[in-house]
């Protein structure tokens, strides 16, 4: 099954690691280096609206994350977990 995040994209829903809210956990440090790090290795993937969470997947060996303009609820509600 795959998950919509907006964008006229979506993502298997095996390969989701977390759905996670960007207003709540942006303040921690080790969530700003890890967003940091990620974008410098070029595997972060924006949206054209401002995000309001993001989508951590990990597939074949590689993780990404999905900035997407949906809100983390909405998203969690469409993957019926």
């Amino acid at each position: 099954m795959y998950l919509s995040i907006g964008n006229d994209f979506a993502v298997r829903d095996k390969s989701i690691v977390g759905i996670f809210d960007l207003d709540n956990t942006s303040y921690s440090r080790r969530t700003q280096a890890f967003l940091n790090k990620a974008e410098e290795n070029g595997q972060v993937i924006p949206c054209d609206d401002l995000p309001k969470s993001y989508v951590l997947t990990a597939e074949y060996g590689f993780s990404q994350v999905h900035l997407t303009a949906l809100n983390a609820y909405t998203l969690e509600k469409r993957l019926g977990k």
